[in-house]
């Protein structure tokens, strides 16, 4: 398997809520200057169509990330955010949106049970690089046998040898850091923790930084995507691999999508 198992500070419990929500607004400034969330609803309402499907239960939403962009696009759609350890802060901020369809649970939701999981499209995006090989094939394995509708998404394929991510990290680290400067006056909402631990003491723009590049080699091929979810297909159950296309026909990241037949 190309996936390396390094670690990221968002998955650490000690880091604390406002820090870890900060870096996730940071990436939603991102995903919105890339106008990634236009192409996910934009799949996501295909297969609620397609599969006579009304509602979307996001896995693993941690601070929220992409998922209150993605419904602004599609308000008319039922979507609730979950997670095994759900973010207090982004519980309150997304709960406080004046809209009646879009919903953070307060109740743990685990993404390898997904017979327990309320009904509705499962999504996981960008965070099933999050979860190591035996985690990862749970949860597929998970979606499988409940027959649940599924979609992955990932904004970056993995590609890069290891070697040229090692040699390019200094400098990949840099760049990043400079964005953090430039991206926080975009963050929504902007709190002081942003702001003091930014510019003051800047531990949020080092925590993004090797975030960022650190998901990269987590992320896993569409190969071992593959090897994952073999003999996970059945005349009742298909998967699909396929990039992620902007309007323009440019690929920003991958979809993995499990269905029903």
């Amino acid at each position: 398997m190309k996936r390396i198992q390094l670690f990221e500070f968002e998955d650490f419990q000690w880091i604390p809520d406002g820090v870890r929500s900060s870096m996730t607004r940071l990436l939603t400034v991102l995903i919105k200057m890339m106008g990634i969330h236009h192409i996910i609803s934009s799949k996501v309402k295909q297969i609620l169509q397609e599969n006579n499907l009304s509602s979307v239960v996001d896995l693993g939403s941690g601070a929220g990330g992409a998922m209150p962009l993605i419904h602004e696009d599609i308000p008319e759609i039922k979507m609730s955010l979950s997670d095994l350890f759900p973010n207090k802060e982004a519980i309150k901020y997304v709960n406080s949106l004046p809209t009646a369809n879009l919903h953070y649970l307060e109740t743990p939701v685990n993404a390898v049970e997904f017979e327990s999981a309320p009904q509705g499209l499962k999504t996981m995006i960008n965070c099933f690089h999050h979860m190591p090989p035996i985690q990862a094939r749970k949860i597929v394995e998970s979606a499988y046998h409940a027959k649940q509708p599924f979609l992955i998404y990932e904004m970056a394929e993995n590609k890069m040898p290891l070697l040229v991510w090692a040699l390019m990290l200094p400098i990949s680290m840099v760049i990043m850091i400079i964005m953090v400067l430039f991206m926080t006056p975009f963050v929504k909402p902007l709190t002081w923790q942003q702001l003091v631990f930014t510019y003051l003491i800047p531990i949020i723009p080092f925590l993004y930084a090797w975030d960022g590049q650190a998901s990269m080699p987590r992320m896993y091929s569409m190969d071992d995507m593959d090897e994952l979810l073999s003999e996970l297909s059945s005349k009742n159950y298909s998967w699909t691999k396929e990039p992620a296309l902007n309007d323009s026909g440019k690929a920003i990241g991958t979809f993995v999508i499990g269905l029903p037949i």
